[in-house]
């Protein structure tokens, strides 16, 4: 598509709009009709800012949200789980983040900075990329002529040089919504409970991600929800980290044989060296 330019708005209807373009070499002119995007990418983005929603409540900052680390289920509505929480951060748990973790091209200005900044907020900034993504099938701040430059990318994201494509055709409130994200200095960005009260993000809303049906389902009083205590997830991580017995090296299982394969190799290649200093020492 970025062989062509627009020409001109031809009409619009309930599903999309149609336009007139011109190929930039051969000038031909060419009617295309543009379908919005925005309500297949807002089903999903209402769901991962409700997920992240709850972490951030629970003063848990994931720091590597990307389009990778959401997972769909099977069922006709799919529903978004949010995973691999390897980089996260417990404020109640960790001291404030400062290291410049996650994906290059879902990573916020200020944690390129290198220095302390708030993970939450560097959270929204990954839920607009993954926004975006979503509604253009490209990264924003990647070089569309030069994708693979990683510093050209690095520099598009502190200048924060984004562009939305003339033919993907997504509504002002969307575009709205992005420009809030996509801010520099993070005091001024939209926070989570803000894309919460956003026109985009109502629209449609699912009535289980409504805060009223969201407050009922978190109370620590309804049976189909269970709330895990500290203690019992640190326990938890604690046994993760010590592999269990069946796992450690057993005679007779490949571990100890390719051990005593290696000392005696390594006692072979010692012998040959003795051997060859004192035979240069006889000549």
């Amino acid at each position: 598509m970025e062989k062509y330019e627009l020409v001109k708005n031809l009409g619009a209807g309930n599903f999309g709009v149609a336009r007139l373009l011109r190929h930039k070499e051969t000038k031909e002119l060419v009617a295309m009709k543009y379908i919005e995007r925005g309500h297949k990418a807002r089903y999903f983005f209402q769901q991962l800012i409700s997920g992240v929603s709850y972490c951030h409540s629970m003063q848990i900052c994931h720091r590597d949200l990307k389009l990778e680390n959401t997972l769909l289920d099977g069922s006709p509505a799919p529903r978004l789980k949010i995973c691999d929480f390897g980089y996260s951060k417990s404020s109640v748990l960790h001291s404030r983040p400062k290291s410049t973790v996650g994906t290059p091209a879902y990573i916020s200005p200020e944690v390129l900075s290198r220095r302390e900044y708030d993970g939450k907020l560097a959270d929204v900034w990954s839920c607009g990329v993954t926004l975006y993504v979503m509604l253009v099938g490209a990264y924003p701040f990647e070089d569309p002529d030069d994708p693979k430059n990683f510093r050209k990318t690095i520099s598009r994201i502190m200048a924060v040089q984004y562009k939305i494509p003339d033919y993907v055709h997504i509504s002002q409130d969307c575009r709205h919504l992005l420009s809030r994200i996509f801010v520099a200095n993070p005091s001024r960005r939209i926070n989570i409970k803000e894309i919460k009260s956003h026109p985009w993000f109502l629209k449609n809303l699912p009535k289980e991600l409504t805060e009223a049906n969201q407050a009922m389902y978190y109370k620590k009083d309804n049976p189909s929800f269970s709330l895990q205590s500290i203690d019992e997830i640190m326990k938890i991580v604690s046994e993760a980290r010590n592999p269990p017995p069946s796992s450690r090296p057993m005679p007779g299982f490949g571990w100890e044989e390719e051990k005593k394969k290696r000392k005696i190799r390594k006692m072979k290649k010692l012998w040959r060296k003795r051997k060859k200093k004192t035979s240069m020492r006889n000549k």
